[in-house]
């Protein structure tokens, strides 16, 4: 399996690109979004990839992170989503942007992908609201960015102390992970820390998946 490439950006089409790797030409599918923040011709590219395997088919497709990586593949589980139906949504919203429109319901967000009509990004909602949160509770450690250099150094999540003896996870590990989840995803982390707060005052029993599903409603923008 090909997991990452590193090499020399020698084409670039509408919605992939060629990278020369010590002599060999790789084709590598990609979403608008990362097409335009690659650089000019002949600069080095590093891109995590993931290899789509058919009977008549070999496709790569590259992308920045490994969080983005991830939600590609989760898309891709959803009946009628294809690879190139998922770059779209993560090309038009972004890994961050998708997260947040799946955890909220948000179809008509998820519609706005081209070739994506209702009755799909109603599915992708339903089929992924649930795994949403904790794919978004590990976004810290997914979040590492595909660089040009001999070794990738990946951001650490932040890690709980708990008691060993402890059983399950605590009230405290849950609001924890909860807004690592969220300043990953980019909100401040005082707006964060009050969602969460708000949150956890009205919902004593909700988990991490819970906390964050509901400080997402609170940070949404009010029409």
């Amino acid at each position: 399996m090909i997991g990452k490439l590193t090499g020399r950006l020698d084409w670039r089409g509408s919605d992939q690109v060629l990278l020369d790797v010590r002599g060999v030409g790789y084709i590598v599918h990609v979403s608008d979004r990362t097409l335009a923040a690659l650089p000019v011709l002949g600069e080095t590219v590093a891109l995590y990839t993931d290899l789509l395997v058919r009977e008549d088919l070999l496709q790569l497709f590259g992308f920045p992170t490994l969080l983005e990586k991830e939600w590609h593949r989760l898309l891709m589980s959803v009946q009628g989503v294809g690879a190139k139906a998922a770059m779209a949504i993560l090309g038009t919203l972004g890994a961050e942007g998708a997260a947040r429109a799946i955890s909220l319901g948000d179809a008509r967000s998820i519609q706005a992908a081209p070739g994506v009509g209702p009755k799909l990004a109603q599915r992708v909602i339903l089929e992924l609201k649930s795994k949403a949160p904790a794919v978004m509770a590990a976004g810290v450690a997914l979040s590492a960015t595909a660089v040009v250099e001999e070794q990738v150094i990946e951001t650490e999540a932040p890690r709980v102390t708990r008691k060993a003896s402890a059983a399950v996870p605590s009230r405290a590990a849950f609001t924890a992970d909860a807004l690592s989840a969220l300043t990953n995803l980019g909100y401040g982390q005082g707006d964060a820390a009050q969602a969460v707060v708000t949150v956890a005052a009205e919902q004593p029993e909700a988990d991490t998946a819970g906390l964050i599903r509901a400080a997402l409603r609170l940070l949404a923008p009010k029409a």
